[in-house]
């Protein structure tokens, strides 16, 4: 398949600091696509202009129509690091497409503050809420944060205060690699500086005394979600992201999602992992709401009708986690059916008849069935003994390749 789209990667000194292929490339352009900023680094070059459009999927069709002459995309830095790159090979194969990076922000980022690549998280939250660098807080991480406009120093601060983390280290690094780069230092409760929209924020995280960070890793403290009850606790849910096994991209259907907190670790324990509520109570699903916004993970996707009808056209999950309802009628089928082959379903029951149903399950399918039981030191009078909670049965099975079972 011949490429006939260039993609090129542009920086602060516009078309000197390209590669011999990438300023060829653009030098024979008959159309440019690009930003203000973008034309403005290649604007001695004689090309039809096209600017992006707001929302950027409009531009697909137009970027299609444009085979069999010479289109050249300029994007900031890398193509494929956070840019438009990787959203134009959903619709363009990758093999149609010549690639020119240029060194990207975090490069030059890291670079500046003596950081290595290796040693930090690079995001982004250009186009994204601000909550998505949640699950990367935490003392000593050093993260890299592409901004949306002048506005993010001052939401990522407020956040960071508000987390305890208010002596954190903040710098805006803009025009990184130009003749008029800039840098904006303060700690995240100092923070009064007015930077360009585009630029890229450091982030130092220095924990104080009141701290209040999360880890990544399943079985996050009850106290980390707000809820009305319906809540799997701390150590069942750790052995219930164990047995999901999250993974980048993964989407999961949480089904009788509560509160929502299974859904929200598997997205925190995996990039871009997705996850799909589905919770008919409407109290519920704005708890969920709310916990999605604190802990990190706001692109969850809720659906507020009930289980198992609401289950036709959802996309086709990769894991499933059925919280309760297990025995009603129709549930696994509709949830087995639509499960990837290679996929896990993991259901837990505290009921006898869900136990019933599981063991049910069990024998046709097979699997793991296992029971939890966690129990937990109380006060006996002066004395101290232990107070059991409900027992959780477990039933774990994988879908097979031949679509059997």
């Amino acid at each position: 398949m011949t490429a006939w789209l260039d993609i090129v990667g542009i920086g602060e000194d516009g078309m000197a600091g390209l590669s011999v292929a990438a300023r060829a490339a653009v030098e024979a352009a008959d159309v440019i696509i690009g930003g203000d900023r973008h034309h403005s680094l290649a604007d001695n070059v004689t090309a039809e202009r096209i600017a992006w459009p707001s929302p950027f999927d409009a531009m697909i069709d137009t970027i299609r129509g444009l085979r069999g002459r010479r289109p050249v995309i300029l994007v900031t830095g890398d193509p494929l690091w956070y840019s438009v790159g990787a959203r134009i090979t959903r619709a363009i194969p990758a093999e149609e497409i010549r690639f020119h990076p240029q060194l990207s922000a975090f490069q030059w980022a890291s670079c500046r503050m003596g950081w290595s690549m290796a040693d930090l998280e690079p995001l982004t939250v250009h186009g994204r809420a601000v909550s998505q660098i949640v699950p990367h807080i935490a003392p000593g991480a050093r993260l890299l944060v592409l901004a949306q406009n002048t506005e993010t120093p001052r939401a990522v601060a407020d956040l960071l205060v508000g987390r305890g983390f208010g002596d954190s280290a903040m710098t805006a690094l803009a025009a990184l690699g130009g003749p008029h780069e800039l840098r904006f230092d303060a700690r995240a409760a100092d923070w009064d500086h007015a930077v360009p929209d585009f630029h890229t924020l450091a982030i130092e995280c220095v924990a104080g005394r009141d701290a209040r960070w999360y880890p990544r890793v399943g079985g996050l403290a009850d106290e980390a979600f707000a809820h009305d009850g319906m809540l799997t606790k701390s150590h069942v849910r750790a052995a219930t992201l164990a047995s999901l096994k999250p993974y980048a991209h993964a989407l999961l259907w949480d089904v009788g999602a509560g509160c929502g907190s299974v859904g929200i670790e598997w997205m925190r324990a995996a990039r871009e992992a997705r996850t799909i509520a589905i919770e008919p109570v409407a109290e519920r699903c704005a708890l969920i709401e709310q916990n999605a916004r604190a802990l990190g993970t706001e692109k969850i996707e809720i659906v507020t009708q009930p289980a198992p009808a609401s289950l036709a056209g959802l996309p086709a999950p990769d894991a499933v986690f059925i919280g309760g309802g297990i025995a009603e009628d129709g549930l696994f089928e509709a949830c087995w059916r639509s499960l990837r082959p290679g996929g896990r379903l993991v259901a837990n029951v505290v009921t006898v008849e869900g136990e019933a149903r599981l063991a049910e399950l069990f024998a046709r399918h097979g699997g793991e069935l296992s029971r939890i039981a966690v129990s937990k030191a109380e006060p006996v009078g002066s004395l101290t003994g232990w107070r059991s909670a409900m027992p959780v049965t477990q039933w774990v099975v994988v879908k097979p390749w031949d679509g059997e079972g």
